[in-house]
């Protein structure tokens, strides 16, 4: 059993990481979506930068700067931007049950890039997450899904594909390298938008300011360092279930923080996307059988 200090870890965590989603909402109508992205991803960091010499992490080797390039701009710069551009209009607790369903783009990637095997229960869960996922897109808009809430889709499909392509850097860095590459790689990546949102920038008030601050430094950096430890020290189950904790403690934070009712449907469309991704990622019968051997 792992230490309770491991657990607080990634409970800490998903705290960390649920708040994010009405954070967003705080910053991102007075910083703008460039705005927001800029400052979140340059205070990451740069608290990041500051900490790897204490915390062991080393530079990349050259030729994996592509893969980190990659990983940099679906994980962080188009994942920000999108999801900030969704969150004007989208709830904070709406997008947070969206972006949950990531996993099964992941599965999916996985299956095409890597030879995976796709059994009756990764299809049977893929389907059942996708129908909650549906449920929770139209719970607000009727049929038609607005073209916030496709854009949360969009930011869902690239934190997706975000997490299988870091499987080969981190066969070689730990976790936290790699997020402190793609942070880095990603705040690179955002310099050239930023004219476009300096404006917003310069006028902006000191509460948003303060929200950028605090998705920078918290959800962001000491997010990502808190779950590089726990997922060190934790089983693969507990630490992959610890995440399905994120949109009910996301919509929770928005309904105390912004006020925010989440609608029956979309509470019951949630609830969905969470069995369906468990039975994703539930362990075929072949790998339960290499486990006991």
């Amino acid at each position: 059993m792992a230490p309770p200090r491991v657990l607080l870890s990634g409970l800490a965590v998903v705290v960390l990481w649920a708040s994010a989603f009405p954070a967003i909402q705080v910053a991102a109508p007075q910083l703008g979506v460039v705005g927001l992205s800029f400052a979140r991803l340059v205070v990451a960091a740069l608290a990041l930068l500051a900490v790897s010499p204490f915390l062991g992490v080393r530079l990349p080797r050259p030729r994996d700067l592509p893969l980190i390039v990659a990983c940099a701009f679906f994980g962080m710069t188009a994942y920000q931007l999108l999801l900030n551009w969704g969150e004007l209009e989208v709830p904070a607790g709406t997008a947070s049950i969206i972006v949950a369903a990531a996993p099964l783009v992941s599965a999916a990637i996985a299956v095409a890039a890597f030879g995976e095997s796709l059994g009756v229960l990764k299809v049977v869960g893929s389907l059942v997450a996708i129908g909650g996922v549906l449920l929770v897109c139209l719970a607000r808009s009727g049929l038609s899904v607005s073209a916030s809430v496709w854009i949360v889709v969009g930011a869902m499909v690239v934190q997706g594909i975000y997490h299988p392509l870091t499987r080969p850097l981190l066969k070689r860095y730990s976790g936290l390298e790699v997020a402190t590459y793609a942070m880095v790689a990603g705040t690179v990546m955002t310099l050239p938008f930023v004219p476009l949102g300096w404006a917003a920038i310069v006028a902006s008030d000191t509460p948003s300011r303060f929200a950028a601050l605090y998705l920078g430094l918290f959800p962001s950096a000491l997010g990502f360092v808190l779950w590089g430890y726990a997922v060190a020290h934790l089983p693969v189950v507990t630490s992959t279930s610890l995440l399905y904790l994120v949109p009910p403690v996301a919509v929770l934070i928005a309904f105390v923080w912004l006020g925010e009712i989440p609608t029956l449907t979309e509470l019951i469309g949630g609830a969905i996307v969470i069995v369906g991704v468990l039975i994703v990622r539930a362990p075929s019968t072949r790998a339960r059988r290499a486990a006991s051997t």
